[in-house]
């Protein structure tokens, strides 16, 4: 498949406002791609808005400036995907010069649409209304499969490209490898807005407790006998940075576990401190140590998913 391709559906789904249009041309869109698994789930990362390597280094003072664009389109998905791969890997000495160097030589082969398309991919500003539950149902419809089958296996693998890639090669059957599992992280549930304290009431539909929301970092926790992992709300795995966590999950009695919580730095009256303390611990180059001697994190556990061999996920 040309980028081109991809290039042309983001710019007709980022001009209309229907959502049954939007996921009409992303579905049409994966279907010309699924006889390749590999280029279906890089598409779906793409719209979504993310690379498949997550950083690779790039950032808007790369951009700046770009060579004229290529009179006709010859970049594929997959070769510019493996091109983003390349970029990634640049390390040492000389790595800024041969990183522009790349960089150059991918845009120098992109056409004006293609251009476009790569530098708002690159720079974070890929926003065409392509949300998550969009793409699971434009999945869906590709695949010919419920919406509902995709949106689960999507959450509990946290992985909607994977999830797509197995979708269209091999239908719901496809979907029974993503599964609750302990060290794979689970997508996040997410609260959902209410336009009054009643019409929370009448929607929860049940017995309803308030209680105060504390200004932290949302974590989920996974732990396998003596081996525990902590990732952010975006799946990102923070253990290293996050060692009082770990310390915390692993004086629970338990042996496996699965659990959402809250990452807060306290003060010595136990009162939160602003939201931005607490978010210092989660950089990449953050001095763990340092940062334990300054300020410890507290870890607060609000839902268990799986504990044991037992999954708590379908229980009321």
């Amino acid at each position: 498949m040309l980028l081109l391709d991809v290039a042309a559906t983001s710019i007709d789904v980022g001009g209309t406002s229907s959502r049954l249009t939007k996921v009409t041309h992303i579905a049409d869109l994966l279907s010309r791609a699924a006889p390749d698994p590999d280029s279906v789930a890089t598409v779906v990362s793409w719209l979504s808005g993310e690379l498949r390597q997550r950083q690779i280094g790039v950032g808007w003072a790369s951009l700046r400036s770009r060579p004229p664009a290529a009179v006709e389109a010859a970049l594929t998905v997959s070769g510019v995907d493996a091109a983003f791969s390349e970029i990634g890997a640049v390390a040492g000495k000389g790595s800024t010069a041969r990183r522009a160097e790349l960089l150059r030589a991918l845009f120098a082969a992109a056409t004006e649409p293609e251009q476009m398309f790569l530098l708002r991919l690159l720079g974070g500003e890929l926003r065409q209304g392509a949300l998550a539950g969009i793409m699971a149902d434009a999945v869906a419809k590709a695949a010919g499969i419920p919406a509902a089958a995709v949106q689960r296996a999507a959450m509990l693998g946290g992985d909607l490209p994977a999830v797509a890639a197995a979708a269209l090669s091999d239908g719901v059957a496809g979907l029974d490898a993503f599964t609750l599992r302990v060290g794979r992280p689970v997508g996040p549930m997410l609260a959902q807005t209410a336009t009054s304290v009643g019409d929370a009431i009448e929607r929860h539909g049940g017995p309803t407790i308030f209680e105060a929301k504390l200004d932290g970092a949302r974590v989920q926790i996974h732990r396998a006998g003596d081996e525990v992992t902590v990732y952010t709300r975006s799946l990102d795995d923070v253990t290293a940075r996050l060692p009082e966590v770990v310390e915390a999950t692993l004086a629970l009695p338990v042996h496996d576990l699965i659990a959402d919580g809250e990452a807060i730095a306290l003060q010595p009256d136990n009162r939160p401190h602003r939201f931005q303390v607490t978010a210092s611990r989660f950089g990449r180059s953050v001095d763990v140590a340092a940062a334990l001697a300054a300020q410890r994190l507290s870890v607060f556990f609000f839902d268990i998913l799986q504990i044991g061999r037992a999954s708590c996920r379908e229980r009321v």
